[in-house]
């Protein structure tokens, strides 16, 4: 409690309470949430991924373009909006709205069916778009297969795995685009640019030369050198009609899914992949926590204690830990590192030990160095004079003069072990089933981000390790009242 009221006394204590407070809150909410298996089973499945956008920036970076992007969205149904039997059959309705607004046209469109279930016939599949102008573009037709020999009913299809198609690369919707147009605008809209840009074709209408919009009544053909395969967005109320005809009511869809493709989505966009960067980053906060924490502990408390120990002892003991921390320093690092990595396998424990391992020497060699000059020091002969043992004065008369130094070397591990994780994974040893921090990182660069300008890929996971630096040197400004009474009572940054 005492020290928690220092820490809350100092303006740079007081933020690093908060912003401390805030990162352990995120990570236990992680915790809870996500899966354990989360790296493993989602995070490197690419087909929990197949519904998002490829490489795409987040939803709010809107703000700052001139042109708004078409935003992503996904229409889940496990009921259907409407049921319609007769005869001893049932007609299943799902609709999916779509109230574009923005100036793109949705980059795709695709469906998901799971858990088709059926006791005799299998259920025929319509998929149409409802356009804003009244039209109705058949989009995708599909029966399910039969019952197979010897098979039971009631039969069951995409269980395990969803039926996924893509909407619109059939070739009937250009023949139905192409008539509608013929029909509706009196357009003569060439096949191949219908078939170039399917998306602007079915949420759109033709462009006439110089860039005017199409007349939204009948009027003069238009032949295709003048339309140049432009169209424009037709802003309205959409619905991504979905038919099951079923032949027995009691026939029944578990899930069905529709996707309108956007060019932005979520909080901090998508990767390559379509992973949505937002999870990544939330699961890999706990994650790097653990690294920096728990390696800066340790490595800080290894090499505290033998520089203590060096620095008072002196002698044989002296020597000894000397010549290890030597030996330690100047191992080269980087083959032993491939070398136990290839044996032991890209694992997070053998990451974090290894960073032990090899973070202690320099801070060993400093402390000694402290505590050669303290130990002549008056106040550590007079405990000698009074019977001190060596562990006490080490503990109440030279710890004290070192703390600040030791707390500041434990602010530069935490981060220092992040980024060494990240550093591990450009060179392919990071653990690939977590998505930490410098993993996100090393996959942005490998596959050219910064280059591409991707930016909501690069910035957020560098963003949030420096946030971290930050945290704990905060932590250390405000504890140095705490660990030197002389300091107690000036509150002014000391940077």
């Amino acid at each position: 409690n005492r020290l928690v009221r220092e820490l809350w006394r100092s303006t740079p204590g007081k933020l690093g309470l908060i912003l401390m407070s805030i990162l352990f809150l995120a990570s236990f909410a992680v915790i809870i949430t996500y899966p354990r298996d989360f790296g493993r089973e989602q995070w490197s499945n690419p087909a929990l991924w197949a519904d998002n956008p490829k490489a795409v920036p987040p939803v709010w970076s809107n703000i700052f373009t001139s042109v708004k992007h078409v935003r992503h969205r996904i229409g889940e149904f496990t009921e259907p909006s409407e049921r319609i039997e007769s005869e001893g059959a049932a007609e299943l309705i799902y609709e999916m709205e779509i109230d574009l607004q923005e100036e793109e046209p949705p980059t795709f469109l695709s469906l998901s069916v799971s858990g088709v279930k059926f006791n005799r016939r299998p259920p025929i599949l319509t998929v149409s778009l409802l356009r804003p102008d009244g039209a109705e573009v058949v989009l995708y037709r599909h029966t399910c297969s039969g019952p197979r020999r010897g098979a039971e009913a009631p039969y069951t299809r995409h269980e395990s795995e969803p039926h996924r198609v893509l909407l619109g690369d059939d070739e009937g919707v250009v023949d139905a685009l192409s008539a509608f147009y013929a029909s509706r605008y009196d357009l003569e809209v060439p096949r191949d640019d219908i078939r170039s840009s399917v998306e602007a074709a079915l949420f759109g209408i033709p462009a006439k030369g110089g860039g005017e919009s199409a007349e939204t009544e009948p009027g003069a053909p238009a032949n295709a050198d003048a339309l140049g395969g432009v169209f424009h967005v037709l802003n309205g109320r959409y619905v991504l009609l979905i038919h099951f005809l079923t032949m027995v009511p009691e026939d029944t869809i578990a899930l069905v899914k529709g996707v309108a493709g956007g060019a932005v989505f979520g909080a901090m966009g998508t990767d390559a992949l379509g992973r949505d960067l937002a999870k990544g980053l939330l699961f890999g906060l706990p994650v790097a926590l653990l690294i920096g924490i728990s390696t800066a502990t340790v490595s800080t408390l290894i090499g505290m204690s033998l520089g203590m120990v060096s620095g008072y002892s002196g002698g044989k003991t002296d020597i000894a830990i000397q010549r290890a921390a030597d030996i330690v320093a100047n191992v080269p690092v980087l083959p032993l590192l491939i070398f136990l990595v290839f044996i032991g396998g890209s694992q997070l424990w053998l990451i974090l030990l290894i960073l032990v391992a090899f973070s202690w020497p320099g801070l060993t060699i400093m402390i000694r160095t402290m505590v050669l000059q303290l130990r002549t020091g008056q106040e550590v002969e007079a405990a000698k004079a009074l019977g001190a043992s060596g562990g006490r004065i080490i503990y109440r008369h030279i710890l004290p003069h070192v703390a600040s130094y030791i707390l500041a070397q434990l602010v530069f591990f935490a981060p220092s072990a992040i980024l060494a994780e990240a550093g591990l994974s450009f060179l392919g040893l990071g653990d690939p089933t977590i998505p930490t921090w410098g993993q996100i990182l090393e996959y942005g660069f490998r596959t050219g981000a910064v280059f591409l300008g991707y930016w909501w890929w690069v910035i957020p996971p560098g963003l949030l390790i420096v946030l971290t630096a930050v945290t704990f040197m905060f932590l250390a400004q405000g504890l140095e009242p705490v660990v030197d009474p002389r300091l107690r009572g000036r509150r002014s940054w000391h940077f």
